[in-house]
């Protein structure tokens, strides 16, 4: 089959969700939120304490997700089903991103409660975007298409982020945040995501689906019964799952936790500030990059090579607080923050396709199911381990030692799935 030059209007519409759905990661999970968290809504907490309190409500979101994903992603794959719970958990982000700003200085646990809400909104949404990836395209340019949506993602939702940035420093931020230009920041997220969500509202549309009966919510759990009893069937895709569940669980931490690490170890908020924006316009490049190498090469090849990338950045990472003088251990967080960047597109973009060409396209909302649990109880566990690892030795060090294990253990059971995808 050829391949068209350009994009289509689905392939569009789906890349451009991505732009527009990145803005929440960058401003309310990765740069701005964690830090209005720990100098606003956490005011008076330590900073061990507020950094837990953080990693234990990013493991409580994606807890809820996961305990969603496999029935909602089955329930989907009936015909219209996608677009309609795609809808909702679109809406539902959104709503409470824009609640947040409401939340007044020492208002800690209503400020994790709404953000709970808005990112399950947000990760319940791309359970079903994902699972679009089938319906908008063909299967040799999955990983060039996903590779895009990171991309352009990453690079879209600088201009946002940069509007964010205006606004504080317009209003003569110094080493802190200052409240109302960030709580306006929250509604730029929100009115963002929802405009470049307009498309993809208008264009997706379900071309793989099953035929439901006269009772689809018990067909439904039926058919979830059914996957498990012939696991041995997808063994290749569950294999894959076991592999990306440890290694992506390395990566969700590392975005989550990243800020609030450099918040602990004495960095500025002018400087991680800036350190995430030359990361997102790093990641842009590279994230197609990995696309087009995937191509040339293998995507489980490339696989390997983000997940060697990310464990050098941790190592780095777990030295950085023994580090005494400030403009080495600035240069080696800017060294981490290269790293990052040159993969972390990549791999999340390579694995989605990977794992679509490993499953039946008219099931592809039910295994996507089943591949954002295994992303959400990472996202669980990462967080999860940091934070404990943390509280025990009094030293989120050892907590960001920890993570290298996910990665190494990932990357074994990755090398036992058979390159049948590439």
């Amino acid at each position: 089959m050829s391949k068209p030059a350009k994009m289509t209007r689905e392939e569009f519409s789906w890349v451009l969700y991505d732009v527009g759905n990145s803005a929440f990661v960058l401003v309310m999970v990765t740069a701005i939120m964690p830090i209005f968290f720990k100098d606003v809504a956490a005011a008076g907490m330590s900073g061990v304490e507020s950094t837990a309190g953080w990693g234990f409500a990013n493991s409580a979101a994606s807890l809820i997700l996961a305990l969603l994903a496999p029935v909602l992603g089955a329930m989907a794959d009936y015909k219209d089903r996608k677009k309609q719970f795609f809808l909702f958990f679109l809406y539902l982000g959104i709503a409470f991103t824009v609640l947040l700003v409401f939340v007044g200085k020492g208002q800690w646990l209503l400020c994790l409660i709404l953000f709970v809400c808005a990112r399950v909104g947000w990760a319940g949404a791309n359970i079903f975007y994902d699972a679009f990836l089938p319906d908008i395209t063909v299967p040799e340019r999955m990983d060039l298409i996903s590779a895009r949506g990171y991309g352009y993602g990453y690079i879209g939702s600088v201009l946002p982020f940069l509007i964010i940035i205006g606004l504080l420093l317009g209003s003569g931020m110094g080493d802190g945040l200052p409240a109302g230009p960030t709580r306006v920041g929250f509604l730029i997220v929100a009115l963002w995501w929802f405009l470049l969500s307009l498309p993809a509202i208008k264009n997706l549309r379900q071309v793989h689906y099953l035929q439901p009966d006269s009772a689809p919510v018990r067909q439904s759990f039926r058919r979830l019964w059914q996957t498990f009893q012939e696991i041995r069937c997808y063994k290749q895709a569950f294999l894959f799952l076991a592999a990306y569940f440890f290694y992506i669980d390395g990566v969700d931490t590392i975005i989550s936790m990243s800020t609030a690490y450099g918040r602990d170890l004495g960095f500025g908020v002018p400087l991680l500030i800036v350190v995430l924006l030359v990361i997102q316009i790093v990641a842009f490049p590279f994230a197609l990059l990995f696309g087009r190498l995937a191509g040339l090469s293998s995507t489980r090849r490339m696989l390997f090579v983000g997940i060697g990338v990310y464990c050098v950045a941790t190592l780095v990472a777990f030295f950085l607080p023994v580090i005494n003088d400030m403009f080495f251990k600035t240069l080696a967080f800017w060294f981490i923050a290269i790293l990052v960047a040159s993969s972390m597109g990549g791999i999340q973009a390579l694995s989605r396709s990977y794992f679509c060409r490993l499953i039946p396209a008219e099931k592809s909302a039910e295994f996507f199911g089943f591949y954002n649990v295994f992303g959400k109880f990472a996202a669980i566990t990462g967080p999860f381990l940091m934070a404990m690892v943390g509280r025990l030795t009094g030293e989120t060090r050892w907590g960001v030692l920890s993570i290298l294990l996910l990665f190494i253990i990932g990357a074994i059971l990755l090398s036992r799935v058979e390159a049948c995808a590439d």
